[in-house]
């Protein structure tokens, strides 16, 4: 990302680049549009980009101000556009999950990943959601098959609930040597770059960050 000197600008060490928060985006940008469920939010780190995109903003307006050369506003330029793609890819590929799994995410530990925003939105769609369905279709069903959740009274789980479909299968990369490891009790790694693995058996080790996802494969 840009900052206010230039010169940082054009000589920024990889391996520091590695590790900027557009960097750092990039990769939760990619780990959520490959999980099957939606992941934490990175609070932290979307306030830190948001903040560096206004202080781009403004670098841009003072250069185009004082007159400066459009080539290096129009890479400031390019480098804003593209920050600000990564977090509005990443916020809305995190609100069509919400969309899609609002109940289960709300009835599991799934909820304490969202941004008390996400949270608002959330509820907010469960609410509209069940006035929809009642007033379009439950409304009009015999007693025993209105409820949202369940087909029937006769159903014991909620199986009118979609969820997410942990059994995807997934690319994922380590972030370094992880030595030997065990994900089931029949498939054993020694020191894995990478591979492809049911997501719940790699579920771990995104939570703490050893693993990210590269790609998802459509079943």
């Amino acid at each position: 990302m840009a900052s206010g000197s230039e010169d940082t600008f054009w000589t920024q060490d990889p391996e520091v680049a590695a590790s900027t928060d557009v960097e750092l985006l990039k990769r939760a940008w990619r780990n959520e549009k490959a999980s099957p469920e939606i992941l934490r939010f990175e609070e932290p780190l979307v306030e830190r980009v948001r903040e560096q995109i206004e202080l781009l903003e403004q670098t841009v307006e003072e250069l185009r101000a004082e007159g400066k050369d459009e080539l290096m506003i129009s890479l400031y330029q390019m480098d804003l556009d593209r920050t600000l793609y990564l977090l509005r890819s990443y916020l809305r590929i995190r609100l069509q999950k919400i969309e899609k799994y609002t109940i289960h995410i709300s009835k599991t530990d799934l909820w304490g990943r969202l941004s008390s925003q996400e949270q608002a939105f959330a509820q907010r769609c469960i609410i509209i959601m069940k006035e929809h369905l009642e007033q379009s279709v439950l409304g009009k069903l015999p007693d025993g098959y209105k409820d949202v959740l369940k087909q029937s009274l006769a159903s014991e789980d909620d199986d009118m609930v979609p969820e997410p479909p942990l059994d995807t299968f997934v690319f994922c990369k380590s972030r370094g040597d992880l030595g030997p490891f065990q994900l089931d009790d029949s498939v054993y790694y020694m020191i894995v770059h990478r591979c492809k693995n049911d997501y719940r058996l790699v579920q771990k080790h995104m939570e703490d960050g050893s693993w990210a996802l590269v790609m998802l494969l459509i079943p």
